[in-house]
């Protein structure tokens, strides 16, 4: 694919730009692919770039001296981070780190300042993303202190699935239940029974290597143990009622 397609598919500000400012992102951005379990940007560094996720997955961690590690925010592709850094001309406070094999695509600092001095349209598009950045963590400082793992796997998920982070996304995401569990902050073991719990209650399916999406508003509201039950009756409820009608 070209490289315009893939911006055009990958990257909704790319579509709002003029020819010329189109060709100025082409010219200056370039396309790295990089291994599953690889760094894409380290703490500590200056940022020079801002990035995109093209195609496969990236988690946003940070980490301390002693080794524990802690997930931010997973950004599937269409997904671009790393602008506050750069609007601030500052270090990165957080390592990107490739979850699967991803494209990964870097315009440079002074391509970023360019299109925000030349285009009105650009600074609207990073006015939503960081007004809606900022909602995202208060919502998961939040889902983390008062939700059990199941709905924290929900809202996890819904965060995926976030229209103005991530446009074109579809209702199907290429994930696998160990990825879950690493964006949510719990074991694989523990992502599989949250995602069974979920897809009982009706709100997603489950397929190999990949989630189906059926209720995103219902993902954003599982409080947890009160609707797992309330699908638990409902699942037994069916069952009896066929029972019944055999």
């Amino acid at each position: 694919m070209q490289l315009s397609d893939s911006l055009h598919l990958a990257a909704a500000w790319f579509r709002q730009l003029d020819a010329d400012q189109r060709a100025r992102v082409e010219q200056d951005i370039t396309v790295a692919h990089i291994d599953a379990g690889a760094i894409v940007e380290r703490k500590g560094e200056l940022a020079q770039a801002w990035i995109g996720v093209l195609s496969g997955l990236v988690k946003v961690s940070v980490g301390n001296a002693d080794g524990k590690q802690a997930s931010l925010t997973g950004v599937p592709a269409g997904g671009w981070i790393g602008e506050g850094s750069l609007l601030k001309h500052e270090i990165r406070k957080y390592d990107v780190v490739a979850l699967r094999d991803s494209a990964i695509a870097r315009l440079p600092a002074a391509t970023f300042e360019w299109l925000l001095d030349t285009s009105f349209p650009f600074n609207r598009y990073l006015l939503h993303q960081l007004n809606e950045r900022v909602a995202q963590f208060i919502g998961k400082a939040e889902n983390d202190r008062l939700l059990d793992a199941d709905a924290r796997v929900a809202r996890c998920l819904a965060e995926l699935f976030n229209p103005l982070l991530y446009p074109g996304m579809g209702m199907r995401l290429a994930i696998t239940q160990e990825e879950v569990g690493y964006l949510a902050r719990v074991s694989r073991q523990r992502a599989n029974q949250a995602l069974s719990t979920l897809e009982a209650a009706g709100l997603l399916h489950v397929e190999y290597g990949a989630v189906r999406v059926l209720d995103i508003d219902g993902l954003k509201r599982y409080k947890g143990d009160e609707d797992a039950q309330h699908a638990e009756d409902k699942l037994a409820a069916r069952k009896a009622a066929q029972t019944h009608s055999a």
